[in-house]
């Protein structure tokens, strides 16, 4: 589609659109409008000899690490026109088939077990397509290096896609790919620290403001009551408190505080359970956040709202 509907210098409307130049001429004087225009239709129009109608395409599926030729490969389909060729060409499709499934090298049948289960962690823990393609370059990687030789194909998994999932700053904790992909929380952190150090992959620290928006929604507290601790992690962000600590302890504790603080009461065991962590780490850092912070005015102040 062309939004150049007349000429600008002598505006006309008796335009030629040449599009194997990319150009736009005005035909009464003569002015090159568009010198460089962009084709957006397809790269070429495909006739059905049945319907008659066309149908319009690109070239195919983009390039994607979810798949362990990149979505590149072809192979011996198993087609219905095959069963109308004669028994012995039939028979040489079908073992022409099975030769190219036999003669695939290693790093491709470990890809091909090894991504059908990061899409399903993946899609349990309903991960965006672009954690899941980054998780799966990271494997990839991971399998060329022979980084996952003495170490289970599960375990490399999760750790990349904690990774990927720290990359692309999506929450989600040790805990929940334990849970997903059945393998020890230990294992995992243990893996996805391996596999960064080997791959050179830097990856900031968590920013616990991340999980709070989560946790919130399991806890079915108020969008005030998230904002409000938001503001409580920046405050301690600025007094330096969230340093060498767990962010989903710190994130949870700021949430128990915040809810306190509008009404809204929810006991440290609710908490904890939804944060993957302790009783005693939400008590901790809740003590931390009040002294360091001299909140305990403002929570004074609640109760006394409430008599």
């Amino acid at each position: 589609m062309y939004y150049v509907k007349k000429c600008t210098e002598c505006g006309s409307i008796n335009l030629f659109v040449n599009r194997d130049k990319g150009e736009i001429i005005c035909k009464d004087c003569g002015l090159v409008i568009e010198d460089k225009m962009v084709e957006s239709g397809p790269e070429w129009r495909e006739h059905e000899e049945d319907s008659g109608r066309e149908s319009l395409r690109r070239t195919g599926a983009p390039m994607t690490y979810t798949q362990y030729d990149q979505g590149l490969g072809t192979e011996v389909g198993q087609k219905a026109d095959l069963f109308q060729l004669g028994s012995k060409d039939r028979n040489k499709f079908f073992r022409l088939r099975k030769w190219q499934y036999r003669i695939s090298t290693a790093i491709e049948r470990n890809l091909k077990l090894a991504l059908a289960e990061l899409k399903r962690v993946s899609s349990f823990l309903k991960l965006p397509k672009m954690v899941e393609e980054e998780a799966a370059m990271i494997y990839t990687q991971a399998v060329q290096k022979g980084l996952v030789r003495g170490r289970s194909m599960e375990s490399v998994v999760s750790g990349a896609l904690y990774a990927a999932c720290r990359r692309h700053e999506v929450p989600r904790t040790l805990d929940e790919l334990s849970e997903a992909s059945g393998i020890e929380k230990k294992e995992i952190g243990r893996t996805y620290r391996f596999v960064t150090r080997e791959l050179g992959i830097t990856i900031l620290p968590s920013n616990p403001a991340d999980y709070i928006a989560r946790f919130a929604s399991s806890l079915k507290l108020t969008a005030e009551t998230q904002s409000k601790a938001v503001e409580i992690l920046e405050e301690a962000q600025h007094a330096e408190l969230t340093s060498g600590r767990g962010p989903t302890g710190i994130a949870a504790a700021a949430l128990y505080v915040a809810a306190l603080m509008h009404g809204e009461k929810r006991t440290q065991r609710e908490v904890a359970d939804v944060a993957g962590v302790t009783e005693v780490t939400i008590r901790n850092r809740y003590k931390e956040l009040l002294d360091k912070l001299e909140l305990e005015k403002e929570l004074k102040k609640q109760k006394k709202r409430k008599r």
